[in-house]
C-alpha cells in the first residue's frame, strides 16, 4: 500500500516567528516524522515573487526559512524538503494547467477579488491598477505544486481553503479532458491550531509589523516580550488570563499543569512586570537549543544548500518522469514517445 503525500508550502517572504512555529511549522515538524505518510515541504520561492519584487529579501529569507525548519528537526530522511524552483517541472505543470483552467474560476479567487474591490474604491477607479497576472494566476501555480506530487492533503489556514477547492476543480477538468492523472486533493484544517497575539493584541502576523521573529538573541527577545501590550491593573489586582497576549503565548509553550498554575497567579493578581519575566525565560528555554542550532546552520549556508538539493533531487524523481506521462497525454511528446 502507497503512502499517503502530505504537502505544505512555505512562502519565502519574512522571517520566522512565534506564531509561525505554534501555528504552522511545530506540527509540520512532528508530521515529518510520520513513518506512514510521505510529507513534502517546499520553499515557495515563485509565491514570493507575486507580492515581493526585493530580491535580497527572498534570498534571505529562504535561507531564514530552511534553517528554521532543519534547525527545529525536520527529518528530511522520511520527508521531502525542496526549494519550489529546483523542481521545474512545476513550472511545465502550470501552463498544462493553465490551459485547461477557467478565467471565470480565476475571476472568483479572493485575493483578486479583493485587489479589485479596493481599486474601485481609488480614486481613478481603474480596477486594473497593480495587478499583476502573478496575482490573478497564482491558484493555478498552487494547484501545480500540489498536483505535481499528487498529495492526498494539503493543510492549510481556513484562508487557503478555496485555493485547494480550486486545484481540486482543476485536476478534475483535466482529468475530464486527458483521463485520470491526478489524485484530487483534499484540505486539511486544523480547528484547533494555536493562534498567537502580537506585539499590539491584534494577530502576529508581518502584515501588522507586531511579530516576535523566534529565533531572536536573548537581550532582543526579551526587550520584545516586554513591548506586549498589557491593561493598566496593577500588581494585586486579579487578571482575565482569557483576555490577556502573555497568558495565550505562554500556553502555546507550557504544560498544562504549568498553565493551571499561571492561572491561579492570574486571580492572585501578578504584576505583568513578574508575568513578562516568566513567559521570557519559559520561551527562551523552550527555544535556546534549537536557536544555537539555527545559527550555526546560518554560518554554513553550504549545509542548507546540500539539503535542498538533496529535497530536489528526491522531488525530481517524482516530477521527472510524471511530467514525461502527462506531455505524452496532452499530445506533446517525442513522436516515438505515442
Amino acid at each position: 500500500m502507497s503512502k499517503a503525500t502530505v504537502l505544505t508550502g512555505i512562502t519565502t517572504t519574512g522571517t520566522p516567528h512565534l506564531g509561525n512555529y505554534v501555528g504552522a511549522i511545530r506540527p509540520a515538524i512532528a508530521a515529518s516524522k510520520n513513518d506512514n505518510v510521505l510529507p513534502c515541504y517546499f520553499l515557495a520561492d515563485y509565491h514570493a515573487l507575486i507580492k515581493c519584487q526585493e530580491p535580497e529579501r527572498v534570498r534571505q529569507s529562504s535561507l531564514e526559512i530552511a534553517a528554521t525548519w532543519l534547525a527545529l528537526g525536520l527529518d528530511t530522511s522520511n520527508a521531502i524538503f525542496y526549494r519550489q524552483s529546483d523542481v521545474p517541472e512545476i513550472m511545465e505543470l502550470t501552463w498544462l494547467l493553465t490551459c485547461v483552467t477557467a478565467k471565470g474560476l480565476m475571476n472568483r479567487a479572493h485575493a483578486y477579488k479583493a485587489a479589485v474591490a479596493e481599486n474601485e474604491q481609488s480614486e481613478d477607479g481603474d480596477t486594473d491598477k497593480g495587478i499583476t497576472m502573478g496575482l490573478f494566476s497564482y491558484p493555478i501555480l498552487m494547484a501545480a505544486d500540489i498536483l505535481m506530487f499528487n498529495a492526498h492533503k494539503v493543510p492549510v489556514g481556513k484562508d487557503q481553503i478555496q485555493h485547494i477547492e480550486m486545484a481540486r476543480d482543476i485536476a478534475s477538468r483535466f482529468n475530464h479532458i486527458y483521463g485520470e492523472h491526478f489524485v484530487i486533493p483534499e484540505a486539511v484544517v486544523d480547528e484547533n491550531a494555536a493562534t498567537l497575539l502580537g506585539l499590539d493584541g491584534r494577530k502576529m502576523s508581518k502584515s501588522y509589523n507586531n511579530t516576535i521573529p523566534l529565533f531572536e538573541p536573548e537581550n532582543k527577545l526579551k526587550k520584545l516580550i516586554n513591548k506586549i501590550k498589557t491593561n493598566s491593573l496593577e500588581p494585586g489586582e486579579p487578571k482575565d488570563p482569557e483576555t490577556c497576549t502573555l497568558f495565550s503565548t505562554y500556553r502555546a509553550f507550557a504544560r498544562p499543569s504549568e498553565v493551571e498554575e499561571i492561572r491561579k497567579q492570574y486571580a492572585e493578581g501578578i504584576g505583568w512586570g513578574e508575568m513578562k519575566k516568566i513567559l521570557f525565560e519559559h520561551i527562551n528555554t523552550h527555544i535556546a537549543p534549537a536557536r544555537d542550532r539555527y545559527q550555526a546552520l546560518m554560518q554554513a549556508p553550504e549545509h542548507i544548500e546540500e539539503e535542498l538539493q538533496e529535497g530536489a533531487k528526491k522531488a525530481r524523481a517524482i516530477s521527472q518522469p510524471f511530467i514525461k506521462e502527462l506531455r505524452k497525454a496532452v499530445g506533446i511528446a517525442a513522436i516515438s514517445a505515442r
